[in-house]
């Protein structure tokens, strides 16, 4: 795949990061509905139903992700109507997808886990906050991690948004901050991590919410 290796235009290289700050924003905040829930009563309500806790948080979780991905197509849309970044293949949209698919459900599962731990709902968007622009600003969306120090790329590395972004990247414009590290296939390593990453956020979710308390 020497497309990894591919120089991309400014516009290419920044969709993908927008794309990204906007998936990852929308799915964390998403947890915020539980804090309403438990604010409200509802929450109750629903931990008393006969469903397994754990369905009821995926249930949350792909609610979240779909909110989230509809906000990503529309600016994929716009990205190709307006200024003609756009995948340049089917086989390239459905990895766009795949990828849109695993940010979303893997950071609004990760919301959600936070939320089951916070009680105040004003206090969460300052947490969320708190945690999202690191990740945000050490993701790649802005600027490519192969110009920063050492030890940014280190943190980057652990940055799962990174690996996302990047195969964001790679689908759209051939593109990848990993080819030292995965030779012609960059965008298989993004897509594992990011697999591993979700279900992880998925399992501590469904464990969290099982202890959760209206």
């Amino acid at each position: 795949m020497s497309a990894a290796f591919n120089i991309p235009s400014f516009l290419q290289f920044m969709v993908p990061g927008v794309i990204g700050m906007t998936l990852i924003f929308s799915s964390m905040m998403s947890g915020v509905s539980v804090l309403w829930d438990k604010q409200f009563g509802f929450m109750k309500e629903i931990l008393v139903a006969p469903v397994s806790r754990t369905h009821v948080m995926l249930g949350k979780a792909l609610g979240g992700m779909t909110v989230s991905m509809l906000q990503g197509m529309l600016l994929l849309l716009a990205a190709g109507l307006l200024v003609g970044v756009w995948p340049p293949s089917i086989i390239a949209f459905i990895q766009v997808l795949a990828f849109m698919a695993l940010i979303s459900l893997g950071f609004v599962s990760a919301g959600l886990a936070f939320a089951s731990k916070i009680e105040d709902p004003i206090a969460f968007p300052v947490v969320m906050n708190f945690i999202i622009m690191p990740l945000f600003f050490l993701s790649g969306a802005f600027f490519p991690i192969s110009t920063a120090p050492d030890w940014m790329k280190a943190i980057a590395h652990a940055n799962p948004l990174m690996y996302g972004v990047d195969g964001l990247r790679g689908a759209i414009s051939g593109t990848s901050n990993l080819p030292t590290l995965t030779a012609n296939f960059p965008i298989l390593i993004d897509f594992g991590i990011l697999v591993v990453f979700c279900a992880a956020m998925i399992l501590l979710g469904g464990y969290l919410f099982r202890k959760i308390s209206a």
